[in-house]
């Protein structure tokens, strides 16, 4: 994939906003379990950084999807995951079904303040009996009148707390569970929607996370996404995008682990020599900078074929299989060569250990990317999926 100036120069955007408007109040952004998202996504909207790829009649730069790659691997240095993953649920996990398909008049209401970062959004997929397994999901959405009533529940919802407005999976009719739901945008602040809860989570702690109760909640059907009965099918063309997004984003926090390990060991001293002079860590440095180099190929092809209007389901369940197993490996085998200090809470490749594991399961576990893998390379058939 080749890379224009304009490419170099939003690379240089987003790492200089980490360097000065994240990292320094990361730490205290994980100790409070939750960052100021307004205040975030406001500078980041006025920089033009959450509309990359949406259109320009709701503020957007109407760019191809290489700018949203750009952006989400220069996320990565920031000091934590749990930023760049709400941020990335702004931009490419709740908005990119209301930016291709919904009404002019729903963009204007919800994206075009999305776009600006005077709203934020949440997506409302995962329940507490269907996560990875989208068609079981419970919730109903029931017409009424002009409206739907909605009732049922959501789990694990990035943003959930701080949200104004939430990209909600709802089934809308008792037919197939991959042709009875509907995406439907429902304001935060209606009245039935509770935030039951604030998640406590091994990693991500900036990052807020809830359950979300949906109890009679009433919202006009113009406020549906697209057509009705469809919404199984744009949650996995969403999906498409959430995972790339989601690799995309391991290469930058890998390589600065990587990177910092590299530093720290070359001035940390055992047995008379440094700890990099040992065959073993170099060796092992050099495996994990080439197992990265191979996922970033492997992202940035699939990036292409996806700007080219290519179906790239199987490329990127495979891109997100490897992004989350190698952040595993990456944050283990570095943590190991730091030691002691590698054991503490506020080391950064610790909590890439801890944060960076949520990209085994979150937007689709490991085996559910294998399972899409295979079926797709005709190893595994599934009738009526």
């Amino acid at each position: 994939m080749l890379f224009t100036h304009e490419h170099a120069e939003l690379r240089r955007t987003v790492e200089r906003f980490c360097r000065e408007e994240l990292n320094p109040h990361v730490d205290a952004w994980e100790d409070a379990s939750a960052f100021p998202a307004h205040e975030v996504f406001r500078k980041l909207g006025h920089l033009g950084l959450l509309g990359l790829t949406k259109p320009e009649a709701v503020g957007g730069a109407a760019l191809d999807y290489s700018y949203a790659v750009v952006l989400a691997e220069a996320l990565g240095a920031c000091t934590c995951g749990g930023v760049p993953l709400a941020i990335g649920v702004q931009t490419d996990m709740a908005t990119p079904a209301l930016a291709r398909i919904g009404s002019p008049e729903l963009q204007r209401e919800f994206l075009l303040p999305a776009v600006a970062g005077e709203m934020v959004a949440c997506i409302g997929v995962s329940e507490p009996g269907a996560g990875s397994d989208v068609a079981a999901i419970r919730t109903t959405a029931r017409k009424d009148g002009g409206d739907y009533v909605i009732n049922g529940g959501k789990l694990w919802i990035t943003n959930g707390a701080q949200a104004d407005w939430m990209c909600c999976l709802a089934n809308t009719s008792d037919g197939s569970p991959h042709r009875n739901k509907s995406l439907i945008v429902v304001p935060m602040r209606t009245p039935g929607v509770t935030v039951a809860r604030r998640i406590r989570k091994l990693g991500m702690h900036s990052s807020d996370t809830a359950q979300i109760h949906l109890d009679d909640v009433r919202v006009p059907q113009r406020y549906r996404i697209g057509d009705e009965g469809m919404g199984f099918t744009y949650q996995m063309q969403q999906f498409q995008e959430e995972r790339l997004w989601g690799a995309a984003n391991a290469l930058g926090g890998l390589d600065h682990a990587i990177a910092d390990t590299i530093e720290y060991t070359r001035s940390r001293q055992i047995f008379g020599r440094s700890v990099l002079d040992h065959q073993v860590v170099h060796y092992t440095l050099a495996e994990l900078q080439t197992e990265v180099e191979a996922l970033r190929a492997l992202v940035y092809r699939a990036t292409e074929l996806f700007v080219a209007g290519q179906d790239v389901t199987q490329l990127a369940s495979m891109a997100k299989l490897k992004a989350g197993r190698l952040s595993r490996e990456v944050a283990d085998k570095c943590l190991q060569f730091w030691g002691g200090m590698g054991y503490t809470w506020e080391n950064r490749v610790s909590r890439l250990l801890r944060d960076g594991r949520l990209g085994s399961i979150g937007g689709g576990a490991d085996e559910v990317m294998l399972s899409i893998i295979c079926k797709l390379n005709g190893t595994l058939s599934r009738p009526g999926t």
